[in-house]
């Protein structure tokens, strides 16, 4: 089974930054894709950023810019750098990595609250 543990959500006013953290652990031994997505009320899930494999990513063009995904070198942990956040950044954050096998695994989420 695989575990995805999220940190770093919290409040900060609006020109501010975040870190958020996702740690992978369990059985993934070849992890194709690891991501963020992002969630409000009434709204649908929308993918924020991308790190591939071989440290290819890819963002939405809301956070391009500002936010910066990274993995490190053992591949089983990802960092969404948040900078100059806006209100509308405002949600819950989610981690997901894909494997190979075209499995998903899906962490809890953390809140994010920006302010103005």
């Amino acid at each position: 089974q695989v575990h995805l543990v999220e940190s770093g959500g919290g409040y900060v006013q609006a020109g501010g930054s975040l870190r958020l953290s996702c740690a992978a652990s369990g059985s993934i031994f070849s992890i194709k894709t690891m991501a963020w997505y992002r969630q409000t009320p009434g709204k649908q899930r929308e993918l924020v950023a991308t790190i591939s494999s071989g440290s290819s990513t890819n963002y939405t063009d809301s956070v391009k810019g500002r936010f910066t995904i990274s993995r490190d070198n053992a591949k089983t942990m990802v960092v969404l750098q948040m900078n100059s956040l806006k209100p509308e950044d405002t949600a819950v954050y989610i981690c997901n990595v894909e494997a190979w096998s075209r499995r998903n695994y899906w962490g809890q989420g953390t809140q994010v609250t920006v302010s103005s």
